[in-house]
């Protein structure tokens, strides 16, 4: 008994562990298969024990979207693998408010194919691709000399090579989401977004990847992962982890889920606490975790 007591007394003394970080990752429409991605991207996020994940799911492709309301408002951050009909006015107006006003955003791969004409949100993700942006919608981004610079030459907005594993260049060491990730790794297959257009405000982009001529993209650095503050939010865009129902090797590489959970880690509450894996992959070997 007074083992027992003993014990009980020592419990009660620890101290209890920091509440999760709430995240929601809304699905529901994507070109991609969000019914795969999403339960990985949520157990991704909880294998790190910092967040509780939620799931709002809108309705299907014609059916009634004043039906989606979720309570942005209960959350520190919000993932989006979504990309499909506007969502109704008064959900649009409390994403730009949940962002603005100090909540976090992670835009995933095709998220930045979503609302070409919703200014809000494209100032938000930076860049984007698809759905009839053009010229219209911003400039691209390209590196010139070590620097990513606006560039309005006209021309469609977003494509894609032959899906390849690639080397990602990390631009920015310094940022937390970068901090001890090698200067070069290889990711696993996946599509390779090129001649992603937008607003391309106050972009920092924190890794690119040449989309190779031979492999039919655009002979240009492209920029995959990003950040962008919006407001008092902040914006993680990554267009990495392609998934179209039967293959999640893109989101297996241990270089997307990283970046990934770091990326979401910064958004919610704008630092990383999170070490760089020991498996993480080098600039000449592909690592991927089941």
């Amino acid at each position: 008994m007074k083992l027992t007591l003993l014990l009980a007394a020592l419990v009660a003394a620890l101290p209890l562990p920091a509440a999760a970080l709430r995240a929601l990752i809304i699905d529901g429409q994507n070109n991609h298969d969000f019914k795969s991605t999403t339960p990985h991207l949520k157990k991704v996020l909880e294998d790190t024990g910092l967040f509780t994940v939620d799931i709002a799911t809108t309705p299907a492709k014609g059916g009634d979207m004043t039906t989606f309301k979720p309570a942005f408002k209960n959350y520190r951050v919000l993932i989006s693998n979504y990309s499909g009909q506007p969502w109704p006015q008064e959900t649009q107006d409390a994403f730009v408010a949940f962002v603005k006003n100090g909540g976090g955003f992670v835009s995933v791969h095709a998220a930045d194919n979503a609302f070409a004409q919703w200014p809000d949100y494209n100032e938000m993700i930076g860049i984007g691709g698809w759905e009839g942006r053009n010229e219209k919608s911003g400039p691209y981004l390209r590196l010139r000399d070590g620097k990513f610079v606006h560039d309005p030459t006209a021309g469609r907005g977003g494509s894609h090579g032959q899906q390849h594993a690639f080397v990602l260049d990390t631009r920015v060491p310094e940022h937390p989401i970068m901090a001890g990730l090698p200067a070069q790794w290889l990711h696993a297959k996946d599509e390779l977004y090129d001649r992603l257009r937008g607003p391309a405000k106050n972009v920092t982009v924190l890794a690119s990847a040449l989309s190779t001529k031979e492999s039919g993209g655009s002979g240009e650095h492209e920029p995959l992962l990003m950040v962008i503050p919006f407001g008092q939010g902040r914006v993680f865009h990554t267009a990495l982890g392609h998934n179209n129902g039967k293959d999640l090797t893109a989101q297996k590489c241990v270089g997307f889920i990283t970046t990934f959970q770091r990326g979401t880690e910064w958004a919610a509450t704008g630092k990383v606490t999170q070490k760089v894996p020991t498996d993480f992959p080098t600039a000449d070997k592909v690592s991927l975790r089941e």
